[in-house]
């Protein structure tokens, strides 16, 4: 499927945002105290001064009070928009830094963010939060930062679309990191980063109700009906992230495609 050629294309040039260093540096000039500090003001920061609650049900796939512990702190002294704008320039710089002066300024590294962003403003947003969030910010005139800038618009609006796929299936945030450990073979599951930190009760209560549901075993590993689970959210999730891409004709298509696969590989070479 497309979608999923183009997540997996795309996604190593919003996870610099996140894995490489210039993007937390300049959230921490401005004043964030923590990684999670800034993660949250920045990401959050398309949607406004929205409450906490707004934030956790947009994110969907933190814990209780997660979202609480830095929103709306984090923007008391620092303004949403400063936070947006240094989440910019940092991810920007890294891949500027990664993929080196000919591939960061050749013409297909702009041909691809010409293409990226047509995709990104080419569908609906109805009933898509972050992604509407997303296209309210301004798209930079600079060729890698607008590579980057709506390769992450897309991610939203896949996400977005997760997000819904999940709530379809009845499979809360948390419930959703567990499930997604057990299929990348991280056992136990309660060990995976994204949830290793939460209260040992919180975690029990979360794999009780994945065993009566029938998703995990006695031994907390995924069943058939677990793994057919996370097969359908998947399915659904592509299908859902389909539609940005309608806005290209095939040969377009498949241009973008040519044109982000030596920057992907670059990336992806990089992060080893």
């Amino acid at each position: 499927m497309i979608a999923r050629r183009l997540y997996d294309l795309l996604e190593p040039i919003c996870l610099v945002t996140y894995f490489e260093d210039e993007c937390n540096e300049e959230l921490a000039a401005l004043g964030h105290r923590t990684y999670w500090d800034g993660y949250f003001a920045s990401r959050a920061g398309a949607l406004g001064r929205v409450p906490a609650e707004v934030v956790h049900a947009a994110f969907y796939s933190f814990a209780d009070g997660e979202a609480a512990r830095h929103i709306p702190s984090a923007w008391e002294t620092i303004p949403p928009e400063a936070s947006v704008a240094a989440r910019e320039r940092g991810s920007a710089a890294s891949l500027r830094r990664i993929l080196g002066d000919e591939l960061a300024g050749s013409p297909g590294l702009e041909r691809a963010a010409d293409l990226t962003t047509k995709a990104a403003f080419g569908a609906p947003t109805a009933g898509r939060v972050m992604y509407a969030g997303m296209r309210t910010l301004p798209v930079p005139g600079d060729p890698v930062a607008r590579l980057w800038h709506s390769a992450t618009v897309l991610r939203e609006h896949r996400g977005d679309g997760h997000v819904a796929a999940l709530v379809g299936a009845g499979v809360g945030g948390t419930e959703a990191h567990i499930l997604s450990a057990l299929d990348l073979g991280i056992y136990p599951a309660e060990s995976f980063g994204r949830v290793h930190h939460l209260p040992k009760a919180r975690l029990a209560a979360v794999m009780a109700g994945l065993r009566e549901r029938g998703l995990v075993d006695a031994d907390g590993r995924l069943t058939d009906a677990g793994r057919e689970t996370k097969r359908r959210v998947e399915v659904l999730t592509d299908e859902l992230a389909a539609p940005p891409y309608r806005a290209l004709s095939p040969a377009e298509l498949d241009e973008l495609i040519a044109g982000l696969e030596p920057i992907t590989a670059r990336l992806v070479a990089a992060s080893r």
